[in-house]
């Protein structure tokens, strides 16, 4: 009786056992799916849940007349007027003027819907200089997108379509990513859409030179042509990085992707929201990677001991920057943000990068090889606490037209924006007036109206918020003035 008890219980422990895992596995079928160790990896369940949000992007420039000045053929002038009895004033110093119409460009590429209302994340490059975006999403439905927001330092762009209820995909935080981890790359490329390629993390804050700001998740999944502005997505199906660049060079895929991590999107998107431009939180300094310098002075033969082989090495301090103002000089090295450990520059960046002007942050350093940690209120581009706002060319207060060909003639000029109507503003306060040809702002040639908007907004958030207005007068008198942008 007891042997037959004993196994009775071995039955029913094996009994429980199964129907335990079935409900195990039940559970999980409708979830996610489950990886085990040594397993293989199923990213049915990540493609499936990305693919919808992912967006194709048609990119079109229309075709646009210019004025170019060209060197003159000798030949053409012998042979027109070999006596050189017609002539043009513009016709100087062996030049001419000519018209040319700029070719039609169209592109495509990748964007990732993040709210049921229509804003869709997608690179700066893939948008920047566009007349028409056009939005196709994965069952085919067409819109046309606005541009709400760009910044090329990390070559984000927050752009809108007018749509309700469309399929999203949840935005995980990028610092939970590991090496080694399985990711998947969704976009368009090469003109396949809706195409979706597996691989690993390979690296965490890449930097590679090609933005202003850079902490790359690098990756093997296939990037090509095309991917740009797509989603890099975890095993889970949420978004973890805008596929951004592939180096290569071939210009197609050798196993070396790079994505932006959500980590910075988020703030590119929240800043662009809520400030209509991206805030800048600045140290006042420039450095790099200590081992890059201990390397560099090693190739020079000179010994260096800076107490540690990791960190950013300070190489300049901004006299007036927030760095400064805790004694932080040239040779110190940055160690620790808020605890944080800080191994490199691209690490250093992202941390910035999620900070604003006025925000307090604890700055671990060594000065001499001794730790210091101080407190430290950060700073804008403009050495204040301020938040930046982009300005727009209404702060101008005058309404400008590019000028006409005979005014090009009869003044002997290529380009320029005429100053036609003045209003209460900038312009008024620094004496501009009606009439006025603008034909340099900070260096720039104004050929368009789209080139004065673009420079005031550059401007604006930069650390000197001026410009420096150079043009003529219809009677040819030259003139120069200064505009003061900040408010």
């Amino acid at each position: 009786m007891k042997k037959f008890q004993k196994y009775l219980f071995g039955a029913m422990c094996v009994v429980a056992l199964g129907i335990s895992a079935g409900t195990f596995m039940k559970v999980n079928a409708a979830g996610e799916a489950v990886t085990i160790s040594g397993q293989p990896v199923d990213l049915t369940y990540a493609a499936e849940k990305a693919l919808p949000a992912v967006v194709h992007i048609k990119y079109v420039q229309n075709s646009k007349t210019q004025t170019v000045r060209m060197q003159r053929d000798p030949f053409e002038e012998f042979f027109s007027d070999p006596f050189g009895f017609f002539g043009s004033p513009n016709q100087g110093g062996g030049t001419r003027e000519r018209q040319i119409q700029t070719p039609k460009k169209t592109a495509t590429g990748s964007g990732v819907i993040i709210s049921p209302d229509g804003y869709i994340v997608t690179n700066n490059h893939m948008v920047e200089g566009a007349d028409e975006l056009t939005v196709t999403l994965n069952d085919n439905r067409e819109f046309s997108a606005r541009i709400v927001g760009t910044d090329k330092t990390t070559d984000l762009a927050l752009i809108k379509v007018d749509g309700k209820n469309l399929p999203t995909i949840a935005i995980a935080n990028s610092d939970d990513l590991k090496v080694g981890e399985w990711v998947l790359a969704v976009g368009n490329p090469l003109g396949l859409n809706n195409t979706v390629t597996a691989g690993i993390v390979s690296a965490k804050a890449r930097s590679i030179g090609a933005n202003g700001v850079e902490s790359f998740i690098q990756t093997d999944a296939a990037i090509n042509q095309g991917n740009s502005g797509g989603a890099l997505v975890n095993a889970r199906g949420e978004l973890v990085g805008i596929n951004d660049m592939l180096v290569s060079p071939t210009g197609s895929n050798i196993g070396y992707g790079f994505a932006i991590p959500t980590i910075l999107m988020n703030k590119v998107v929240a800043d662009i929201k809520q400030y209509g431009t991206v805030q800048r939180a600045l140290l006042g300094i420039k450095g790099g990677d200590v081992i890059n310098y201990i390397n560099e002075q090693k190739e020079n033969d000179k010994e260096v001991d800076l107490g540690t082989n990791e960190g950013v090495y300070v190489s300049e301090v901004d006299a007036e920057g927030a760095g400064a103002d805790i004694g932080l000089e040239k040779g110190d090295v940055i160690t620790h943000i808020d605890g944080k450990k800080v191994t490199k520059m691209s690490e250093l960046q992202e941390t910035m990068f999620n900070k604003r002007p006025g925000d307090k942050i604890s700055l671990t350093f060594l000065h001499n090889k001794k730790s210091v940690t101080k407190s430290v209120t950060l700073k804008n581009a403009q050495g204040n606490t301020k938040v930046v706002k982009q300005a727009d060319m209404d702060v101008l207060g005058a309404d400008v037209r590019p000028i006409t060909s005979q005014q090009k003639e009869q003044l002997n000029i290529n380009s320029g924006l005429e100053v036609i109507k003045v209003n209460n503003g900038k312009i008024k306060d620094a004496g501009i007036t009606k009439g006025f040809i603008i034909q340099k702002v900070n260096d720039e040639t104004m050929k368009s109206i789209e080139d004065l908007q673009q420079v005031v907004k550059d401007a604006s958030t930069s650390k000197e918020p001026v410009l420096i207005i150079r043009g003529i007068y219809p009677t040819g008198k030259k003139a120069y003035f200064v505009v003061d942008l900040s408010e």
